[in-house]
C-alpha cells in the first residue's frame, strides 16, 4: 500500500533561500507488518542468501557465557500481548489470562537464559534497487543486505552491523532456512517482519548542522510566528503558521516539521539530536562518508507528527500496535541508528552513529 507524507506546512526556502542548495533527497521506507519473502525488500524479513555462503556470526559473542532472551519467546510474547490489547474486556479486568501472563513473562528482560553456541547475525534489512532505485550501490549489484548482532556492543552501545552487496541474479541456490541465535541481548534488536513502501521526500539539515547565524535567524523566525508570543501581530505573514482541524493555530517547528524526516530511510540528512555534529571519515582511507541508511524504531511521534502519512491518519505515534512502531525496534531508548559509507569505496568499513 502506498504511504504519502503530507506536504510540508510551508516552503522553508522562501523565508530562507540559503537552505535551497542544502536540500537532499531521502527515501522514507515506511515499514509495515507483512509476510515478506527473500524476493522482497523488507525490514526483518528473510534474505536472499546463497546456500553455499557461510552465515555470519558475531566474533564478540562466540563463547557460551552470555545471557539473553530466546527469539521465539519474544515473538510469541509480542503476539499474545498484541491480541490481548485488541480484544474487548470488562472494566477493571486483567489484560492477560494467567496462561498468557506466563508466555509474556518468558520474554521479559529479567528472565534470561544462557547462550548456546555462536550468535548468528539477525537480518535487519534488505533493499532491492528495483524497489528503491535511489539505492547507492557498487557497480554490478542490485541488492543491499544489512545484518547485525542482537547484543549491544560497548564501543557505541549499538548492534554491530555488517553490510553485504549482491547481484540478485547470482543467487541461484538460495538458503532455505538461515540460522537463528539461541538468545538475543534484548527484544529491541529483533525486528518484526515488515514490507516496505518507499517514498521520496526532500530534507534540509538539522539545526545543529546549519551555520550558527542561519540557525539563530530560523530560531528567531520560529519565535515570531509562535501564537503564544505576547507581541504576535493579529495577522502573521502567509505561511508562518498553520491551523489544526479544530481551527487552533499551531506553530511550525523547523527541526520537527521542515528539516529531517523521522523513521527508517535511505540517504537524506542525519537527525542530530542529543549531540552536536562531529567530523566523521572513513576509518580506512580518511575520505568523507555519506549517509546510507537510518534505522529508527518510530516513524513519527509527538514531536514529528506532521510526518505521519496520510494513510495512517487517526493513529498516534507511540502505541506499539500502531503503524509508527511496526518494526518493534528500539535504538537507544528512542533514538535512531545511522549507517554511513565511504564516498571512495563501498569495500571500506562503514561508520555507524546513534542520534
Amino acid at each position: 500500500m502506498t504511504r504519502t507524507t503530507p506536504p510540508r506546512p510551508l516552503d522553508i526556502t522562501v523565508p530562507f533561500p540559503e537552505l535551497a542548495p542544502l536540500a537532499r533527497t531521502a527515501v522514507r521506507l515506511h515499514p509495515r507488518p507483512g509476510a515478506p519473502t527473500a524476493e522482497d525488500s523488507s525490514i526483518g524479513g528473510p534474505l536472499l542468501w546463497p546456500a553455499g555462503e557461510p552465515w555470519p556470526t558475531c566474533p564478540d559473542h562466540d563463547a557460551p557465557t552470555h545471557l539473553g532472551l530466546a527469539p521465539g519467546d519474544v515473538r510469541q510474547g509480542r503476539r499474545v500481548l498484541g491480541e490481548a490489547w485488541t480484544r474487548p474486556r470488562a472494566e477493571g479486568a486483567d489484560l492477560l489470562t494467567p496462561e498468557e501472563r506466563e508466555v509474556v513473562d518468558r520474554a521479559n528482560a529479567e528472565r534470561r537464559i544462557p547462550q548456546d553456541g555462536p550468535v548468528p547475525l539477525v537480518p535487519a534489512a534488505q533493499l532491492y534497487a528495483a524497489d528503491v532505485p535511489a539505492l547507492p550501490r557498487p557497480a554490478g549489484t542490485d541488492l543491499l543486505q544489512v545484518l547485525w548482532c542482537p547484543f549491544d556492543h560497548d564501543e557505541d552501545h549499538l548492534p554491530a552491523v555488517e553490510l553485504y552487496w549482491r547481484s540478485s541474479a547470482d543467487v541461484t541456490d538460495p538458503l532455505a532456512a538461515p540460522p537463528e541465535p539461541s538468545v538475543i541481548g534484548n527484544d529491541d534488536y529483533l525486528p518484526e517482519p515488515c514490507l516496505l513502501h518507499p517514498e521520496t521526500v526532500t530534507e534540509y539539515p538539522a539545526p545543529h548542522e546549519l551555520p550558527e547565524e542561519l540557525a539563530e535567524r530560523i530560531e528567531a523566525w520560529e519565535e515570531e510566528q509562535d501564537p503564544d508570543e505576547e507581541d504576535e501581530s493579529e495577522e502573521g505573514e502567509e505561511g508562518d503558521v498553520e491551523e489544526s482541524e479544530e481551527g487552533d493555530v499551531e506553530t511550525v517547528d523547523y527541526q520537527y516539521d521542515l528539516s529531517v524526516a523521522p523513521g527508517c530511510k535511505l540517504g537524506g540528512h542525519a537527525p542530530w539530536s542529543f549531540s552536536d555534529p562531529f567530523p566523521m571519515s572513513c576509518p580506512e582511507c580518511g575520505s568523507d562518508v555519506r549517509p546510507l541508511l537510518t534505522i529508527d524504531g518510530s516513524e513519527w511521534d509527538g514531536g514529528s507528527g506532521s510526518w505521519r502519512p496520510l494513510e495512517d491518519a487517526g493513529y498516534d505515534g507511540l502505541h506499539f500496535l500502531g503503524p509508527a512502531c511496526a518494526t518493534r525496534l528500539n535504538i537507544g531508548r528512542g533514538y535512531a541508528m545511522q549507517i554511513y559509507v565511504c564516498v571512495a569505496s563501498y569495500d571500506h568499513p562503514h561508520v555507524q552513529n546513534m542520534q
